[in-house]
């Protein structure tokens, strides 16, 4: 639909935007902007993310009631308006159902407004922090804000990456075997087993029976000791800093070079302990 045009006090044509173009504007500024309320906007939803998991992990070992059932439905409500919300400013929305983060959050808001999603959704919603992950401008602001997580920030993924992969697949355990598993009777068996198998240390208290057993064990092996390993990387590798290279774009380098690793250009790297 076109925009209607009036004259303006000078007899000129201008385009008076639609509502609906209104509230994109609006909405790109919050997201995209870097005014400080738009800044503010952004770590509110790093803030929801954060409440949203340690919610799902609290709520997972407690019965469900109409206090955590109301929750379910306030967080549901919140995280589809900042899903919309994020359609309506796409400049290709139809682009954003080929990214996986798009189909977790529809899978996290689904296991928060379904009725019939109750638990078996529950260590789904954790799926959401990948959409966090992912968030180009979060990590940029992040690194602009904070010290600790520029000097750390492998080590950060490398931590957010294994406690998603845990917690998805000890839901995953725990749905599959709860129904004829006498050992696996909450999320807290279905934890144990799962980590317990993912550093294969295999106590032999907890094994998963029949075809699908041994497979999601496999998988937790397989996985869960490469996420590890990330992290041991992580935790041991010498410490870095971010910093573009002006000629080849290199990013990341030793504290103290003077020259870029890969074409030898002299580097001005920032040094934040100079007084």
């Amino acid at each position: 639909m076109v925009a209607p045009q009036i004259p303006d006090k000078h007899g000129l044509l201008d385009f008076v935007a639609s509502p609906f173009e209104l509230l994109k504007g609006a909405l790109r500024q919050f997201y995209e902007g870097e005014s400080s309320a738009a800044v503010r906007f952004r770590y509110g939803l790093l803030v929801l993310d954060a409440v949203t998991v340690l919610f799902v992990i609290v709520t997972s070992f407690l019965p469900r009631g109409r206090a955590v059932e109301s929750l379910d439905l306030v967080l549901g409500v919140l995280i589809l308006a900042d899903f919309s919300a994020r359609l309506i400013i796409s400049r290709h929305p139809l682009r954003e159902f080929t990214r996986l983060s798009t189909w977790t959050d529809i899978v996290v808001v689904i296991s928060f407004l379904a009725p019939l999603a109750g638990e078996a959704g529950g260590f789904l919603r954790t799926l959401r922090t990948l959409r966090l992950l992912r968030d180009v401008r979060m990590a940029a602001r992040l690194r602009a804000d904070s010290s600790f997580f520029r000097q750390n920030e492998e080590v950060v993924f490398a931590v957010a990456n294994l406690a998603v992969f845990i917690f998805v697949m000890t839901g995953i355990v725990y749905e599959t075997q709860k129904s004829h598993h006498n050992q696996i009777a909450n999320y807290a068996d279905a934890l144990y087993f799962t980590v317990t198998a993912l550093t294969t240390t295999g106590f032999g208290d907890i094994t998963l029976p029949g075809t699908t057993g041994r497979l999601i064990t496999v998988v937790i092996m397989i996985f869960g000791v490469t996420l590890f390993l990330s992290l041991a990387k992580a935790l041991l590798a010498p410490a870095k800093v971010r910093f573009s290279c002006p000629v080849c774009g290199l990013q990341r380098h030793d504290i103290d070079a003077v020259h870029c690793k890969a074409c030898g250009t002299v580097l001005n790297i920032p040094d934040e302990g100079a007084g």
